[in-house]
């Protein structure tokens, strides 16, 4: 299937020996990690969205590790350097993921936990879960709620047509989608290329077409109104200008969440912590440092 997708690297122990980061064996996998900040610090946890990995988090994690915090970001199986082990991708996977790393790094205290977009709805489910490890939650650009699906997105999710997409234009269609979460995509010609640095390593196409047909990212609102009710402060932050999940679904949100604290983040799209990081860095630092 490796070959079918076109990813000729393999990703093992002498992969990553040149890779950067640190990595740490998870029941599951190996998962790609960093964490900075002081020790004694508050843990924030970053988690990232549907395909994009922990460079996401570039303009966020020093800003908040400057601040006193201890941050951890890591890449979810399937994505960045992280294991693509077989079976499934669902929210169960990335709850497990996330519960076994905090616990393989001693973050046995309450963390406080920071979801863009996929990764909101992961940490959502993971506070709704797991209310006792949870101090705070910060949601971006969330997703959960159902959006329009064109006729070509609609084309993967049938079996043996998506896989066979994938195969023959997977690049163009994971690549080409990019600049539509960016409200100025001609700022950030990195961002393309590091992106690509995760795709030719065998699983990624396969992880990102389950995660796809299995992660229930249009039927969240019932685990969003479970946070609700939940006695713990709660951030929601979303850029004016996102199109990939429309600002208008912010209310839908706040709906489930009506404690939220909500900032609308104007002159950015769906990635405002990217394109806005002046705007959002001391918001999300002042939330945190609250008691």
């Amino acid at each position: 299937m490796s070959r079918f997708y076109r990813e000729p690297l393999l990703l093992d122990d002498r992969t990553r020996a040149g890779l950067p980061g640190q990595f740490i064996r998870l029941p599951e996998g190996v998962t790609h990690y960093e964490l900075t900040g002081p020790e004694a610090g508050q843990a924030v946890v970053l988690v990232h969205g549907f395909s994009t990995p922990l460079f996401l988090w570039d303009p966020t994690a020093p800003a908040l590790a400057e601040a006193g915090l201890r941050v951890l970001r890591y890449d979810l199986f399937g994505r960045g350097y992280s294991d693509r082990p077989g079976g499934p991708y669902t929210l169960d996977r990335f709850d497990r993921q996330l519960l076994d790393l905090l616990d393989a790094l001693g973050l046995t205290a309450p963390v406080d936990l920071v979801g863009l977009s996929m990764g909101g709805a992961i940490v959502g489910a993971f506070c709704a879960r797991h209310p006792e490890r949870v101090r705070r939650l910060a949601l971006l650009d969330p997703a959960g709620y159902p959006l329009p699906v064109s006729p070509g997105a609609a084309a993967l999710f049938v079996p043996g047509l998506g896989e066979l997409l994938m195969a023959v234009a997977g690049d163009r269609i994971m690549v080409g989608g990019l600049p539509h979460d960016f409200l100025h995509p001609e700022r950030y010609p990195d961002y393309y290329a590091r992106y690509r640095e995760q795709m030719p390593y065998r699983g990624f196409k396969r992880a990102v077409l389950s995660t796809m047909r299995r992660m229930p990212l249009t039927r969240m609102d019932a685990v969003y109104r479970q946070v609700g009710k939940q006695n713990r402060p709660v951030l929601l932050l979303w850029g004016q200008e996102d199109r990939t999940i429309p600002f208008a679904t912010s209310q839908k949100v706040l709906a489930a969440i009506p404690n939220a604290e909500f900032h609308a983040i104007p002159e950015a799209a769906h990635l405002p912590q990217y394109e806005r990081p002046e705007a959002v860095n001391p918001i999300l630092i002042e939330f945190f440092r609250r008691a």
